[in-house]
């Protein structure tokens, strides 16, 4: 007999944490919670540069302009998309083509998703390498954005963080599947 604790957990969407997905060892456990609260604070950068927007818009006329909107906002659109980008590796939300894919036995399927899994770590890896790079060319030039001076190097770590989280997301992706996608 479940517990009333255990039946709710299933009934919980799996990315809170319900489901099949209750079991996984934390191991699994932790770094998908890393992966998705880097998904929230990317969501939170977006209703950041949409509130800034809408406030300098409103703002304008009464002549009060927000000073410095432009590299604001930029670089809360930078952090929102690189950081919600892991999530997507993690839930199977990237746009895909499985006709010919679903067609084949269980046992391919899952070769292939493993196989791409390890493309995108590959092709990420060389990523966050040459990112990487052009962060530290930044860091030793010390440009800063135009109107408010923010050192450019804060642009570019979100966009680190992503690609390292969507490494490990599609990491994770070879011990189990994606949300989105149904097991192989």
């Amino acid at each position: 007999m479940r517990s009333d604790s255990a039946k709710a957990a299933e009934d919980r969407p799996p990315i809170l944490g319900g489901g099949r997905h209750e079991r996984r060892p934390l191991a699994l456990r932790v770094p998908r919670m890393v992966v998705t609260g880097a998904a929230a604070c990317g969501f939170l950068a977006y209703a950041a540069a949409a509130l800034l927007t809408v406030a300098d818009i409103v703002g304008r006329r009464f002549s009060l302009p927000v000073p410095g909107v432009v590299d604001l906002v930029q670089l809360f659109v930078v952090a929102g998309a690189w950081l919600v980008i892991p999530f997507a590796f993690l839930v199977g939300a990237h746009v895909g083509v499985d006709l010919v894919v679903e067609t084949m036995p269980r046992p391919l399927r899952r070769g292939l998703r493993a196989v791409a899994s390890l493309v995108a770590i590959a092709l990420l890896g060389l990523i966050l390498w040459n990112c990487y790079q052009t962060f530290q060319q930044q860091l030793l030039f010390g440009d800063r954005s135009q109107q408010l001076g923010i050192p450019i190097v804060w642009y570019w770590v979100p966009l680190l963080v992503g690609v390292a989280l969507s490494i490990m997301a599609s990491f994770l992706t070879l011990f189990d599947s994606p949300e989105g996608v149904p097991p192989a």
